[in-house]
């Protein structure tokens, strides 16, 4: 199953939310015991992602896309990255990360970005 890293920008909620309605899922927010610290600079969580397999959850539309590319160019990887839309509903965003997590393959949303709410 997918797991996921929370960014630190979004709300405490998210992981909370996540596990409340898939007590199986793993998911952890930046700044977790086991997670890298607060404060962490993009292509350090990044590569934490790729190291132990978690998908990142941001906002973060303006820089990612260029952290990502750097991080490619290196040869390296990471699970996927979901970069949720500002203004969706709480239940739309739970729903579909929980819905990817289950029902993807393992590697369908490796080394993209993916806006949530899925089109």
């Amino acid at each position: 199953m997918r797991r996921y890293l929370i960014d630190e920008n979004l709300s405490p909620q998210y992981p909370t939310q996540l596990r409340k309605h898939e007590p199986s899922l793993k998911v952890l927010r930046v700044g977790d015991e086991g997670a890298p610290a607060s404060g962490s600079k993009d292509p350090d969580i990044l590569k934490w992602c790729e190291q132990n397999n978690y998908t990142l959850v941001t906002e973060d539309k303006k820089t990612m896309r260029s952290h990502l590319d750097n991080h490619l160019s290196k040869g390296r990887h990471v699970p996927g990255i979901f970069t949720i839309s500002t203004g969706i509903k709480w239940g739309t965003i739970l729903d579909q990360l929980i819905l990817i997590a289950g029902a993807s393959f393992e590697d369908e949303y490796m080394d993209d970005i993916t806006f949530i709410p899925l089109r």
